[in-house]
């Protein structure tokens, strides 16, 4: 996989819409490369807010961490997300993943099973990728989308050549593995037996990944807390995933609440400092 400088996110952790548009501008103001919000199934419109930020910002990627696309029509996933790319002058990233089935998340019925929603997954992949690329037709086992109107299509193609699409990828389960085969990056969840995940468990990933033909440009995503005060301490945090082969350090602050005053003044004080600096390239594998 082609080794290059690891670029920094970061995930706004909750807030007002207002709120987290100018945390996404304060972001770009200090720096960082890239800036991604969460959806739930009720609160502040993930699609809407990025359209916001792609209006008041020009550099950094936009997109979401992430969309549990088994929960959402694929072909208005579609339309959102090229939408973003189009106002954002090709701007845009779209991260998918099962969904989380949690006991804090509202309940609204959706299929929970892991198998169907696994199946769910693949299917929505392929038919954004396909409306993407200029297909009118799809037909799978769970979606069915036909489309006589070309000029749908015309209208709806993507600035950039190829929207990147991360996934979840459950390292070392083969099934999830090969899902990042077909996608542009990897948001790697490690199942280590109890012990702590490490930069060893990239390069594992990596190299299993490289075996089977995934992309040479695959992103690799990272994410943890650094500390705003301590720009030594946010560097050697983050270093030891450069060099396994993260292309991607995503800066999280997950605690709840998110939006409270403490969490947004947090939030805000670790964006303003700025990215961690690096001086070593995502290594390949």
């Amino acid at each position: 996989m082609t080794a290059r400088a690891m670029q920094m996110g970061v995930i706004l952790p909750g807030g007002t819409a207002s709120e987290q548009l100018a945390q996404a501008v304060l972001a770009e103001e200090a720096g960082w490369d890239g800036v991604f919000t969460w959806e739930a199934a009720y609160g502040i419109d993930a699609w809407t807010l990025l359209a916001a930020i792609a209006a008041r910002t020009t550099r950094v990627r936009l997109g979401t961490l992430l969309t549990p696309l088994p929960w959402r029509r694929p072909w208005k996933v579609a339309s959102q997300v090229v939408t973003l790319d189009q106002l954002s002058g090709g701007r845009a990233i779209l991260a998918v993943g099962l969904g989380a089935v949690t006991t804090d998340l509202p309940l609204t019925g959706e299929i929970t099973d892991l198998r169907g929603r696994a199946e769910l997954l693949d299917e929505g992949i392929d038919l954004i990728r396909g409306l993407w690329e200029g297909r009118q037709s799809y037909h799978g086992r769970h979606f069915d989308y036909e489309s006589e109107r070309d000029d749908l299509t015309v209208v709806g193609r993507p600035v950039q050549e190829r929207i990147p699409i991360w996934v979840v990828g459950a390292w070392p389960r083969p099934k999830s593995m090969r899902r990042v085969l077909r996608c542009d990056g990897v948001i790697p969840q490690y199942y280590t037996d109890g012990r702590d995940a490490g930069p060893q468990d990239v390069r594992e990933m990596r190299a299993w990944l490289a075996e089977r033909g995934a992309r040479s440009d695959l992103d690799v995503v990272s994410e943890g807390e650094t500390p705003a005060d301590n720009p030594a301490a946010a560097t050697a945090r983050v270093t030891p995933w450069a060099e396994a082969g993260c292309t991607w350090w995503l800066e999280t602050r997950w605690e709840m609440p998110h939006h409270s005053p403490d969490r947004m003044s947090e939030i805000r004080q670790r964006i303003a400092a700025g990215p961690p600096a690096m001086t070593t390239p995502a290594a390949g594998a």
